[in-house]
């Protein structure tokens, strides 16, 4: 796998230069000038931890969340202070674990972000099925949240057994989301389990869109190696038939494609984090992008905190971009919608996309992965896929690599990719 992702990345950044994270970091990020920044809060608390799930999280203990929570306020402003006037960006997201069980705090979370921060698009916040009661509803609608996903992961009963979680009480969450209303109610499956079919899939979409959602999040299954789960992979030609018929299904019934795995019942339902050309992460794990670096703060709750504590940000390892690998970055990522835009490449890095990359353009637009339209380019159902395929071994060669050091280690002194 590492060959395949060693000889693209070579490739698109004309450079052997791998990517390099160091121990080192900025005490003063330079943002105020980043365009569509993003916000992303990580919330590492789970009542239970699901075995497949390779994020940063930890068993909710109410002493620890609340000093956990001190430290990311202290965080955000150590931050948000460093510019004299507020800094307007996209959205925020909050992600985990299971923010629900700091449901008490986020509206504090939420006011102290905005003394430094304009957020144009909305809040978004991520939800365990058993969590989508009334009650809690109202307090992240009260607190400001916009939009909420919900992690279902699989209506039907084999495919919860698969992945160790309970079944969800459809009728009750139904009826929560008919009391409360946000602007996106996303809900999250997983496909290519063992023996799924797109039968499957149909039955988990029409259930989703019959019960509140109005965005759903289809997500392939990967199998990191330090998680616990023995759930086998599915091959690449069962998951691409799989794929392009649940695509094709969601096309049918009047769904519009934001996203390689994404829909949406209409075009203002939107939820991702993932999509921004910039963004700040607050919280252990959080990511932050910007024009010239990738940074990544400790897994480690404790030392999280400590860190905060000392007057230090929890910065873990910084990248320093090329220019090249930061071009590969933005195309990587702004791929995830489906759509590059070169007007936005050439505004964002001051030179023509095809300039840099026209021969790759040109070979995508033979292979059947792009169209182009007035100098936008748009995935096909193949290059979906292929985009998909490609991720997975970015993912299994890269991500998993540095997740598994820096679950072991809080502080890596260097990390190659």
């Amino acid at each position: 796998m590492g060959i395949i992702t060693d000889l693209t990345r070579m490739w698109l950044t004309r450079s052997g230069k791998p990517f390099t994270f160091t121990n080192t970091y900025d005490a003063r990020l330079s943002y105020s000038d980043c365009q569509g920044l993003g916000l992303y809060v990580h919330i590492p608390f789970c009542g239970k931890i699901c075995d497949f799930c390779p994020y940063c999280k930890v068993v909710y203990e109410k002493e620890l969340c609340d000093r956990y929570m001190d430290a990311l306020l202290q965080e955000i402003r150590m931050v948000g202070a460093q510019y004299g006037e507020k800094k307007q960006v996209t959205s925020l997201y909050f992600g985990g674990g299971t923010p629900a069980l700091a449901a008490d705090r986020l509206q504090e979370i939420i006011e102290t972000i905005e003394n430094y921060f304009h957020i144009t698009e909305g809040i978004g916040l991520e939800l365990h099925p058993r969590n989508v009661t009334v009650p809690t509803l109202q307090k992240l609608k009260d607190a400001g949240v916009t939009k909420i996903s919900i992690g279902i992961q699989s209506f039907q009963e084999k495919y919860q057994w698969i992945l160790g979680r309970e079944m969800v009480d459809i009728s009750a969450m139904a009826a929560a989301l008919s009391q409360v209303s946000f602007e996106t109610v996303s809900m999250d499956f997983i496909f290519a389990l063992p023996g799924q079919t797109a039968e499957d899939l149909k039955t988990d979409i029409a259930l989703a869109f019959a019960n509140g959602a109005n965005h759903i999040a289809i997500y392939p299954f990967i199998d990191f190696s330090f998680t616990s789960s023995d759930v086998p992979v599915m091959g690449k030609k069962e998951k691409r038939k799989l794929m392009d018929d649940i695509t094709k299904y969601c096309e049918e019934i009047g769904c519009h494609r934001d996203s390689i795995w994404t829909f949406s019942k209409t075009k203002t339902a939107r939820y991702s984090s993932m999509t921004r050309d910039n963004f700040l992460g607050f919280g252990c794990s959080a990511t932050t992008l910007l024009q010239e670096q990738f940074k990544i703060n400790t897994f480690s709750v404790e030392e999280y905190c400590r860190r905060i504590k000392d007057g230090k940000l929890p910065t873990s390892l910084t990248l320093r971009f090329s220019l090249r690998q930061r071009m590969v970055y933005y195309l990587f990522w702004t791929a995830y919608s489906t759509r590059v835009d070169e007007k936005d490449f050439e505004k964002f890095f001051g030179v023509p996309l095809k300039k840099m990359y026209g021969l790759e353009i040109f070979l995508a637009k033979c292979l059947g992965f792009l169209t182009e339209e007035k100098g936008v380019y748009t995935m096909t159902k193949k290059g979906a896929f292929y985009y998909h395929y490609y991720e997975n071994f970015y993912t299994l060669s890269y991500i998993d690599k540095m997740w598994g050091i820096m679950r072991k280690e809080a502080f890596p002194k260097k990390i190659e990719l």
